[in-house]
């Protein structure tokens, strides 16, 4: 396990917070370790995953919505996407290759170091975010 990985494991011992699996990564180069859990919104369980590696960054990724894009609504769910970007610098949302929605925000870890709590933050913040703005991008994409 790498050293930003095991520091945020004892942060969340010592913090008493079980929300979260912890899972390594097979034969990886940067001793990835994921932590797994969950964000509520609009009575969807959103997965959310706190990745750390042997990197520079940290990275909070938050899952949407599998598989919404749909050639026939391209360029409006783009077009809405963008205009949640422009608004927002600690997170940004986009589209993978699968067509699944997810938001991603990065966290820089200076000296091989993790700030728990700058986590936490980042976490609050686009919890506060999703629960608010889940049902308008869900909307959004069903047309």
């Amino acid at each position: 396990m790498n050293k930003k990985a095991e520091t945020f494991k004892k942060y969340l011992e010592e913090k008493k917070i079980t929300c979260f699996k912890e899972e390594k990564v097979k034969d990886d180069e940067l001793n990835t370790v994921v932590f797994r859990s969950f964000i509520e919104a609009d009575g969807q369980q959103l997965p959310t995953l706190v990745i750390l590696d042997s990197s520079i960054y940290g990275m909070v990724r938050v899952k949407l919505a599998n598989n919404v894009m749909k050639e026939e609504r391209e360029l409006a769910l783009l077009k809405h996407i963008n205009s949640i970007n422009s608004k927002y610098k600690i997170f940004k949302y986009y589209f993978a290759d699968d067509g699944s929605l997810l938001l991603d925000s990065y966290v820089l870890n200076q000296n091989g170091e993790v700030d728990c709590a700058m986590i936490f933050t980042v976490l609050d913040v686009i919890i506060k975010h999703v629960t608010g703005e889940y049902k308008n991008v869900m909307k959004e994409i069903w047309g």
